[in-house]
């Protein structure tokens, strides 16, 4: 079944990144076309008037290389990626028109909760166009900028993406990511410019943007509303002339790669994969290219948008993802989460012959901030910087470029898009923006800027390692490495944040920042304090200061016995509330 170029799906005993057919694996054949006619031509008495009735066969044979199309909808979060994703299943009679279609492929609880893709979804459509039948291969990718990832996996698996983009808001910065990324894999690009039913829609002045800074002609641009239905239909058109088919060897050994997997207790992993060559069955033996292990396979199908089964087939990113990693894990998989402070990956050049020797490099890797070396053993320390792109409406701009200064950023490029808008580049250290760098600049431009950023390597830094303390117990969940400079803002900040997220207890809490034994920020939070007084009206003086006196014996006792527990929610306050100065 060499058809089935695109992607499916199987389950097995386990997951390798990347499967090829063992040397010894006896593949079947391809199955012999029939003679009476091309397997893709129908007579009108023969043609399927909804994909419902191919559901029920699933015979992937009718569907030769040229029919196929594998495509993903890459767009700026809620520019209407799910909504458009939605209309394509209606259109492909994959689903019941009903008004009850709401991100119908967002099926976590999570993205329901809160209105968002967080994960890539895949769905496979069936299209009659011009007598022939099409099988429509679709993953609706997320729009934040903390599950870039998703997309960028969800590429390796496509030969071509709609790049939809708001009618009002224009260009955004994950509109440009998702754009270099599909651009960089050599996809091809078809833009969609969704919502022009608004009020305030310029669809003609985001075709200027896309031909500005896309090298796209305005020409190729559909005009559409995926809330409303209109002038969908021309997008499936344009998936069929524009994106090329995949490109596959049929009579060579399986080879294919899992672009995504999850796990069913029950069922064992689940895995989508793109097949590139061959073919794979149920019972076949598969193979890690990677790891060298052999697996079988014990089911596989396709996804419309549930699994249909068929014979054959051919650390955290930011805070949202934080929260949403954390929330699928305890409604998932009821699991008790531990949460700690974000870190990068920091390194430092050992300046000893010594420790080289010890630890086997010049240059060593930190991860941890527990593994964080002193000062003494290295010669420098460096810092990850990454290239981000901003984009503003340009009233904001002042304000942006004081919230990036405050992250010691170095401006790089400043390009007016069009009359309205800014695109700013700017070097950041990776650390200033992992964090709550996205919450501030919404903060800051009332949501209008955008923000999106790549690798771009090291560089050097004075670096130190921060511990807090309560009541003079180090939290291990929230050391941290900080820049010298900004040790004390830092440190003071999230002594002030746990002051005011902390529970009161019967006795005082000390909270504390500690740059090694030199403390450089401390607040206290006061103990309940029952009034041992009320009962004394007048009196000596002494029985009044001989209570008092019971009481501070009672709280200093409490205060070395007593635990101090940081609530999980106060972890992610922490976080969250930092402000800029």
């Amino acid at each position: 079944m060499w058809t089935l170029a695109g992607r499916g799906w199987w389950r097995g005993r386990a997951l390798a990144p990347w499967v090829t057919g063992a040397a010894n694996m006896a593949l079947p054949g391809p199955r012999p076309a029939p003679t009476r006619r091309a397997p893709a031509e129908f007579r009108a008495s023969d043609r399927l008037s909804s994909s419902a009735s191919l559901k029920e066969k699933l015979d992937m044979s009718i569907f030769p290389v040229e029919n196929i199309r594998n495509f993903s909808i890459i767009a700026h979060v809620d520019h209407g990626k799910s909504t458009l994703a939605d209309r394509l299943l209606e259109l492909t009679g994959t689903i019941d028109k009903t008004k009850n279609n709401k991100q119908v492929l967002d099926k976590l609880q999570v993205e329901r909760e809160r209105g968002i893709t967080v994960k890539a979804q895949t769905a496979s459509l069936f299209y009659n166009c011009e007598r022939k039948q099409y099988l429509l291969n679709l993953i609706d990718t997320p729009g934040h900028v903390d599950f870039s990832y998703e997309v960028s996996r969800s590429l390796s698996a496509c030969q071509g993406v709609l790049l939809v983009v708001d009618a009002n808001e224009g260009i955004q910065a994950q509109t440009v990511a998702n754009f270099f990324l599909a651009f960089e894999a050599q996809l091809s690009v078809i833009p969609v410019i969704n919502k022009i039913d608004l009020k305030n829609a310029d669809p003609e002045r985001v075709e200027k943007q896309i031909e500005k800074v896309f090298d796209i002609p305005s020409s190729e641009c559909i005009k559409i509303s995926a809330k409303l239905g209109t002038n969908v239909e021309s997008v499936l058109q344009a998936v069929i002339e524009r994106i090329p088919p995949p490109k596959v060897h049929r009579k060579n050994p399986l080879r294919a790669l899992v672009f995504d997997s999850i796990f069913d207790q029950y069922r064992g992993v689940i895995a989508n994969v793109a097949l590139f060559d061959g073919v794979v069955s149920k019972g076949d033996k598969i193979i890690s290219a990677y790891t060298q292990k052999t697996y079988e396979v014990n089911e596989v199908g396709i996804l419309n948008p549930n699994e249909h089964s068929t014979h054959k087939l051919l650390g955290f990113l930011g805070l949202l993802h934080m929260e949403v990693f954390n929330q699928r894990l305890e409604q998932e998989y009821n699991a008790s989460v531990i949460l700690t402070t974000p870190t990068v990956p920091y390194k430092a050049v050992l300046s000893s012959a010594k420790l080289i020797k010890e630890y086997g490099d010049k240059e060593i890797t930190i991860i941890n901030p527990a593994q964080f070396p002193d000062k003494s053993k290295v010669s420098e320390y460096l810092e990850p910087v990454v290239l981000g792109t901003i984009i503003t409406p340009d009233e904001f701009t002042g304000k942006i470029m004081m919230l990036c200064q405050a992250r010691r950023a170095i401006q790089k490029n400043m390009i007016f898009i069009d009359q309205n808008r800014v695109m700013l580049k700017y070097l950041f250290p990776l650390n200033e923006i992992v964090v709550d760098f996205y919450d501030s600049l919404k903060s800051l431009s009332s949501g209008y800027a955008s923000f999106d950023y790549e690798d771009a390597g090291y560089q050097t830094a004075e670096l130190v390692k921060m511990d807090i303390l309560l009541n003079g117990n180090i939290v291990e969940e929230l050391v941290t490495i900080v820049h010298k400079d900004k040790a004390h803002f830092v440190g003071k900040a999230i002594c002030e944040r746990l002051k005011d997220s902390l529970p009161r207890q019967l006795f005082e809490i000390a909270i504390q920042a500690a740059i090694g034994s030199k403390i450089i920020a401390r607040e206290t939070v006061k103990a309940y304090r029952k009034n041992v007084l009320a009962k004394c009206y007048g009196g000596d003086i002494t029985r009044k200061m001989k209570l008092l006196k019971r009481q501070a014996e009672g709280k200093k006792k409490l205060r070395k016995i007593g635990n101090v527990e940081v609530p999980k929610d106060a972890f992610i306050k922490v976080l969250k509330t930092q402000s800029d100065k």
